[in-house]
């Protein structure tokens, strides 16, 4: 039998881990708790039911979270001339074209997010088996194919999170570090749950929205009740 460690059993004392709390109380459980020597990131899981291996059931795209991820992203962007020059301007960490994807066919990613300009899809196309599994390739969808490279770059280093469903049907996402407030937290989340329920796709039925989830790096889990996020009920 495992044996549970004292640090554990302090992280879950006074929780009741079968509950649903609402979203300010978890909240605060989460942060009292975060109690590693560094800033913990806040991450939250929402379990979904649909099948992602159904193209009509698939889950997918960006939110902008009010109050920043805490963290500062590497952006690339693949642009040519004028939309190069603007990349830079924005603040992009690594701007190319066909050089830039020649670093990338090396293995060079020194980067964790990846734009680029319509016309730049034959080059960054053949790159799919690099980037597509470190999910890093640009996407319409998303945002990150545009001609618009100023806004998508100041997204990105602003705030601006993608996600997807897993095989398993999860979609999570760091939503903040334990350091923010518990507001900023709250904004973060609400702002979250909001983007993946207004991507429920057509082929979705039944219950969308099963459960939500909160945790920080080192801490626990806690489930969060449905309303106190204005996910709507569990039909949503």
């Amino acid at each position: 039998m495992a044996k549970i460690s004292k640090r554990y059993k302090k992280v879950v004392e006074g929780v009741d881990l079968n509950k649903a709390y609402a979203v300010d109380e978890a909240v605060k459980l989460i942060k009292s708790r975060a109690t590693a020597k560094f800033d913990e990131t806040i991450e939250i899981a929402m379990n979904l039911g649909v099948d992602p291996r159904h193209a009509d059931q698939m889950v997918r795209g960006v939110v902008n979270l009010p109050s920043g991820t805490g963290r500062t992203l590497r952006v690339a962007v693949f642009a040519k001339g004028p939309k190069a020059d603007e990349a830079k301007a924005a603040g992009a960490d690594i701007v190319g074209a066909d050089d830039l994807a020649e670093a990338v066919q090396k293995g060079e990613i020194n980067f964790d997010r990846c734009i680029a300009t319509p016309d730049m899809m034959g080059v960054v196309g053949r790159l799919g088996k690099v980037l597509g599994p470190r999910g890093l390739m640009p996407n319409p969808k998303v945002g990150t194919v545009t001609m618009d490279v100023k806004t998508a770059v100041k997204d990105a280093k602003g705030g601006a999170v993608e996600f997807r469903v897993e095989k398993a049907g999860i979609v999570q996402a760091g939503v903040g570090k334990a350091s923010f407030t518990e507001d900023a937290i709250i904004a973060n989340i609400k702002a979250f749950v909001d983007s993946v329920v207004k991507a429920k796709p057509a082929g979705a039925k039944g219950t969308y929205v099963k459960k939500v989830s909160l945790s920080s790096t080192m801490g626990l889990g806690v489930r969060i009740s449905l309303p106190s996020v204005n996910a709507g009920n569990a039909d949503a």
